[in-house]
């Protein structure tokens, strides 16, 4: 089979490796759609997966086509998107139901083969099988709408909260949509591309800018969301929370990247500094609300590309082009 290879740091190719087998509680996904996001750039940088060569691809969807001798919940021609966790379930973060923090934390497409290929191997248990109505190419989407679900556990958002966002790319765009249905009274979104500024007005954000100083609200937001994991924009977010705000870092930043937060100022004003990381008891409520038609796929990807283009869809990732890229074998 065909697929993407991240050779060495910075070094990435397509060529043809072996198709792939099925554990006993496994099956072959053919995929259908792979979607890039960050975690691919960091990894392709040499962070993130603990070894290399690798397949890279954890946003992904497709057909069965092969089943381990064990699987009985799901059989060749489901269409089903796939989760990418793997949890060693042992350790004493997955027994207190935190899965997400794992010593042993694993991923399809991240420390295992992923989905930029033909083929692709899984658990059964990670796969949820579509409902007819869902275009199979669509479903990459599920997955990062799984992490913003996250966010917005981790959240606990009140009604009527403002809402202040960094970054209008795909998942600045799916907090932007997970806001305007939890109560959000305004949310506003920044960004200097602006591109990616005009789709977060399409999808009805409630201001939008460049920059937080070109927004009127001197008393800051009651949440501020940083979706780029870019340090200037962290270091502005962490100023523009209101007294008895909450700031979540939900972009994925570099290891080396810092900011400089003030004590006083978070014990005096009573401010919540936390952290989403990736999915946790969330793809399933994702795959609903994906269902449900809480994104417009349409809007939310901008480039479909072959799996042989793989290269040139992370060059256009990596300069800012367009929304959700997907690869598509």
């Amino acid at each position: 089979m065909r697929a993407a290879i991240v050779e060495a740091p910075g070094k990435i190719s397509v060529t043809t490796v072996p198709d792939p087998t099925p554990g006993p509680r496994e099956v072959v996904v053919s995929v259908a759609s792979c979607g890039l996001c960050g975690t691919d750039l960091h990894i392709l940088q040499g962070e993130f997966a603990p070894s290399l060569p690798l397949v890279p691809g954890h946003e992904f969807a497709g057909e069965i086509v092969g089943v381990g001798r064990d699987v009985t919940e799901l059989a060749v021609g489901d269409r089903v998107a796939v989760d990418p966790s793997l949890h060693c379930h042992e350790c004493r973060y997955c027994r207190s139901g935190r899965g997400n923090l794992c010593e042993r934390w694993a991923a399809i497409g991240v420390t295992v083969s992923g989905g930029a290929a033909e083929y692709a191997v899984a658990p059964v248990a990670n796969c949820v099988r579509l409902p007819e109505h869902i275009d199979v190419k669509d479903a990459a989407l599920i997955e990062p709408l799984s992490c913003a679900v996250r966010g917005y556990d981790v959240l606990s958002s009140t009604l009527g909260a403002e809402v202040l966002i960094y970054g209008s790319g795909t998942m600045g765009l799916m907090m932007l949509e997970l806001a305007k249905r939890t109560g959000a009274a305004s949310v506003d979104v920044l960004d200097v591309n602006p591109d990616r500024l005009a789709t977060a007005g399409l999808l009805g954000c409630s201001r939008s800018a460049a920059g937080a100083d070109e927004l009127e609200r001197p008393a800051g937001w009651d949440v501020v969301i940083d979706a780029t994991g870019n340090a200037a924009a962290i270091q502005d977010g962490l100023g523009r929370v209101a007294k008895g705000g909450t700031f979540l870092q939900f972009g994925v930043a570099d290891y080396a990247t810092t900011a400089v937060i003030e004590p006083y100022r978070i014990y005096n004003q009573e401010i919540t500094i936390t952290g989403s990381m990736a999915v946790l008891h969330s793809y399933e409520r994702a795959a609903a609300l994906f269902a449900a038609g809480v994104l417009d796929p349409a809007v939310f990807i901008s480039d479909r590309l072959p799996l042989d283009q793989y290269p040139q869809a992370i060059d256009r990732f990596k300069a800012g082009i367009g929304r959700k890229i997907v690869v598509e074998p």
